[in-house]
């Protein structure tokens, strides 16, 4: 096993949960980690421990996912990556959770950062504050607070 197979045996797991937080979607996030290895292998040269390898590999799996979505935008405008097919039972509760839904999303768009990405790592990707906070180079208490923050800034726009 060379150093870069123990790399993707070690990280693989973690990255896509990255992706996952990141795209919602398992076809796209495996695609994405896929990229995002191929991407670390052809660059590992580049890595310079300035920060921890977990880190560097979750910045290229963000600036992937990024243009990856970007690029679908482009050619498949209107695109829904919900690639799920399960039929709610009632169609009006599941409009209204939709509904609902798509207002959230919309309100996240619209926050800042560090607090869009926080609140969509911890909600949606169920990364532990620990994590979150190594991401950004901080410690798990600033990712409560940044987390605590956007949460409040959420509800009250939806107020």
């Amino acid at each position: 096993m060379t150093g870069f197979d123990a790399i993707y045996k070690h990280y693989f797991s973690d990255v896509y949960k990255y992706v996952l937080s990141l795209s919602r979607n398992e076809a796209i996030a495996e695609e994405v980690t896929q990229e995002t290895f191929f991407k670390a292998m052809q660059n590992i040269d580049r890595f310079n421990g300035t920060c921890k390898l977990y880190v560097w590999l979750c910045q290229i799996a963000k600036n992937t996912y990024f243009s990856w979505s970007q690029k679908q935008k482009r050619t498949l405008p209107g695109l829904d990556t919900d690639c799920s097919s399960d039929r709610a039972p009632d169609i009006e509760t599941s409009f209204l959770d939709k509904d609902a839904a798509r207002r959230l999303h919309i309100r996240l768009h619209h926050l800042n950062e560090p607090y869009k990405e926080v609140f969509t790592l911890r909600v949606f990707g169920e990364l532990p504050f620990s994590q979150i906070g190594e991401l950004f180079g901080k410690t798990d208490s600033w990712a409560r607070l940044i987390f605590y923050r956007a949460k409040k800034q959420l509800q009250e726009e939806f107020r």
